[in-house]
């Protein structure tokens, strides 16, 4: 396995992206055993430090590191895609930079690893990596990995399958309403941010006279005059949502996970509230922890954001298939009807 491995990441096929912040001992140790793991697919981009103002190089180990930038610059290449998988290697004395360094890092979608030396944090998804004997942590990780990713994409594709079997003839019933009722297409797509914060077309039955998709996006709230009055029946019961089995069956969705927020909303939500940008360790749902917890429909304070996002934390630290179910059978009992749905 590892040959073949090898053999296609040696041509570029699944490789990452790794950044290593802290010019350090530790540092150029595990860039060592990254080289000795030609078949693990990592590509060193290069060193960050928070405390450099402009690239440098220094030596280490008896070799030279370029140390590229500082935080911000390793923000900004993660933000570009030019790094998705982040190693903190600094000194345990430097607990304050670390705990500065990582609350920053929420801000992006990258798989972020911290290796002690041996101090540790417990944020999201934490588990051990070992690397040739260096030992890595994972602060900011999926927990969809190895097995788990395979049931977690075998559960969506199988459940979706069923479930648009079920719902074929009343979708095209809906489709006929809307047709009968209004002006207009019968599906409504929009941009969101998918895994890793890829943006995804998500697709919805048409409920209002317009579409926003834009910089800034007006949420629905009650007696909205763009809510045309099938559609607000079908908003009301969750109906309009029922073409997002095909998200989840083609894979750019799951049934479970956090719902999938306008592009706008994230932009400004990301700024006010740490940690925001982790959802997207995962896919977007259809349902997830938060909505049946009385967290769906109109997000209209700071607030009921921050509860949302909470158990959208907590569902990604939590998964496992028997919440995957408890969460689908809660929804099918408490979410097709919600006085909070406009």
């Amino acid at each position: 396995v590892r040959m073949g491995l090898a053999f296609l990441r040696s041509r570029g096929y699944n490789t990452r992206r790794v950044a290593i912040i802290g010019a350090t001992a530790l540092g150029s140790r595990l860039e060592n055993a990254f080289i000795g793991m030609e078949w693990s697919g990592y590509r060193l981009v290069g060193y960050y430090d928070d405390r450099v103002d402009a690239p440098e190089t220094r030596r280490l180990n008896n070799h030279q590191v370029n140390v590229i930038g500082d935080i911000n610059k390793l923000i900004e290449d993660t933000k570009s895609g030019l790094v998705d998988t982040i190693y903190i290697t600094l000194a345990m004395s430097a607990e304050h930079r670390i705990k500065a360094i990582t609350e920053r890092l929420a801000d992006s979608t990258a798989s972020v690893y911290l290796v002690p030396d041996m101090f540790t944090f417990n944020l999201l998804n934490s588990r051990w990596v070992d690397y040739q004997g260096i030992t890595a942590i994972s602060i900011y990780e999926t927990p969809f990995a190895g097995l788990d990713s395979f049931i977690k994409r075998l559960e969506d594709i199988v459940l979706s399958m069923m479930i648009l079997c079920l719902i074929a003839i009343p979708m095209i019933f809906i489709a006929i309403g809307i047709k009968l009722t209004s002006k207009g297409a019968v599906f409504f797509k929009q941009n969101r941010y998918g895994m890793d914060g890829e943006k995804i077309l998500v697709w919805k039955f048409r409920s209002m006279t317009v579409s926003e998709d834009g910089d800034k996006v007006t949420q629905a709230t009650q007696n909205d005059v763009r809510i045309t009055p099938f559609g607000a029946f079908l908003r009301r019961t969750s109906l309009d949502e029922l073409p997002q089995f095909f998200n989840s069956l083609t894979g750019s969705m799951s049934i479970v996970g956090p719902r999938p927020h306008a592009v706008a909303h994230n932009e400004e939500y990301r700024q006010q509230i740490q940690g925001y940008m982790l959802r997207h360790k995962v896919k977007p749902g259809i349902t997830g922890l938060a909505q049946i917890n009385g967290f769906r429909g109109e997000t209209d304070t700071l607030d009921k954001m921050e509860g949302r996002i909470r158990y959208d934390l907590k569902y990604i630290q939590t998964w496992s298939l028997l919440l995957d179910l408890k969460i689908i059978l809660l929804t099918v009992f408490k979410g097709f009807r919600n006085k909070n749905a406009y």
